[in-house]
């Protein structure tokens, strides 16, 4: 045997493993039986992973389960874990057995390795590490505890950065009127601080729906062991556990109200990741909005004028594109395509569990990491630097056949209808047509017909 490799053992006997490695036989099993995408599992979800055997290790402690000479060293050793100076020791691939039973032998090895050199005696990867736990409530918990913190720490302070960027130049751009679009066609004035201030509910809504499923998702499988039953561990270890996590991270962490749900189906996941999809949603209406308002600049709507950020054309000098938008709509796209993933593994509840769960973890952190990432940077690089064409917007306006829909209480649906086709029909601005077609004053028909009036709403008299 070379030098570069040492013997470790499992129940399923002898294995070579990379002499460097913290890891042990069967994570080095799942290694070599998985070579599938390259792809490992999440950071949050080995934080995570990390943060349960922590709160494991304490909580068998104080139930006087694990003596204080092993259980601080685990706890020392999975706290490390969390903080990411292990990450390189955690090789397994997503698509690995379907509990994720590789990926918590994984953090049980690599941890029992640790606080083995550190106190100086044994620690067993299952005995002492995965005391009174089961894969099939580890990883489960896993996903709670990652999403919660992703979503808590990253996702939820970018949706109200972004929702305030759209606020504020909202109320910078109140004054300025500009021709609103049905069906892309032109329709009755709006005022730029109508239209982004529906973007800012769009996302203010879409945090409100997140935070709906948080008191779900804060609810923890650990306890429930192998099946929902609670075999091997303390009748006390479940609530014990939820504190000490609760201690750790500021959530309000509880056990599950059902510990069979929890093993054996992942609809929480699933109701968050819809709606994170419905968050991408919003994001992919506002980057069209912002893609559609900048087209040109002459031969599109050229509204606005997004910063210009990079060269757009490795052909055609001079050209400019709207990236970041394009960037938002692809992480849409895939958050789309991650929930329909999610969903399919979420009806695998095979009686008493899951066997997609890694699946689910990839995803749904996916989701939450993509959005929480493209929220601030929509917000800084498209929204609160993007100018407008104020020439572009009134000629429109000043063209818009439509603003005769104002005058549909003085004279009529019918005479309306003629006076917008032959502006239409003679190029001529509505103004002049209506002038030539109708008996009112030009002084009327400016009031009648001013834009920023309109905006307002209500019946025109």
């Amino acid at each position: 045997m070379s030098n570069s490799y040492r013997v470790e053992r499992d129940s399923m006997g002898e294995l070579e493993v990379p002499a460097r490695a913290l890891w042990g036989a069967q994570t080095q099993r799942a290694v070599n039986n998985f070579p599938v995408s390259g792809q490992r599992m999440p950071r949050a979800f080995i934080r995570a992973l990390g943060l349960i055997k922590a709160c494991a290790a304490e909580t068998n402690h104080a139930l006087g389960l694990l003596p204080r000479d092993v259980a601080g060293p685990v706890a020392e050793a999975a706290t490390a874990v969390a903080e990411g100076e292990h990450d390189e020791h955690f090789p397994v691939d997503i698509f690995q057995t379907g509990s994720g039973t590789s990926s918590n032998m994984n953090a049980n090895e690599v941890i029992a390795r640790l606080a083995s050199e550190k106190a100086g005696v044994t620690v067993h990867a299952n005995d002492h590490v995965n005391m009174g736990q089961s894969s099939n409530d580890v990883i489960p918990t896993a996903i709670h505890v990652s999403a919660a913190l992703l979503v808590h720490e990253a996702l939820i302070p970018g949706l109200d950065h972004l929702e305030q960027v759209i606020r504020d130049k909202a109320q910078a751009l109140d004054g300025v009127t500009k021709t609103g679009r049905t069906h892309l066609m032109d329709a009755m004035p709006v005022r730029f601080s109508q239209e982004l201030g529906g973007w800012g509910s769009q996302i203010a809504h879409a945090r409100q729906r997140i935070e709906q499923a948080l008191p779900r998702l804060q609810q923890l499988a650990q306890g429930g062991t192998a099946v929902g039953t609670g075999i091997n561990a303390h009748p006390e270890f479940a609530a014990g556990f939820a504190r000490a996590m609760k201690a750790r991270t500021g959530l309000e962490f509880r056990p599950a109200e059902d510990g069979f749900e929890a093993l054996s189906s992942q609809d929480t996941a699933l109701e968050l990741s819809g709606q994170l999809k419905v968050l991408a949603a919003a994001i992919m209406k506002i980057a069209n909005d912002l893609r559609w308002m900048n087209s040109g600049p002459l031969a599109g709507l050229s509204e606005i004028m997004l910063p210009a950020l990079q060269p757009g054309s490795s052909i055609m000098p001079g050209k400019v594109n709207p990236v970041i938008p394009e960037s938002a709509a692809q992480v849409a796209a895939q958050v789309y395509g991650n929930d329909t993933a999610i969903a399919v593994a979420a009806q695998s509840g095979n009686f008493q569990l899951n066997v997609m769960l890694p699946l689910v973890a990839h995803n749904l952190l996916g989701s939450i990491n993509l959005l929480a990432n493209i929220a601030p940077l929509l917000a800084d690089s498209a929204i609160a630097g993007f100018e407008v064409n104020q020439a572009r917007i009134n000629e429109a306006l000043d063209r818009n056949p439509i603003l005769v829909t104002a005058l549909n209480s003085v004279i009529g649906y019918d005479k309306g209808a003629e006076i917008a086709k032959t502006a239409y029909r003679e190029g001529k601005p509505l103004l002049e047509v209506a002038l030539a077609m109708t008996d009112l004053e030009e002084s009327e028909l400016r009031r009648l017909l001013d834009p920023a009036r309109l905006t307002h709403g209500g019946i025109v008299e």
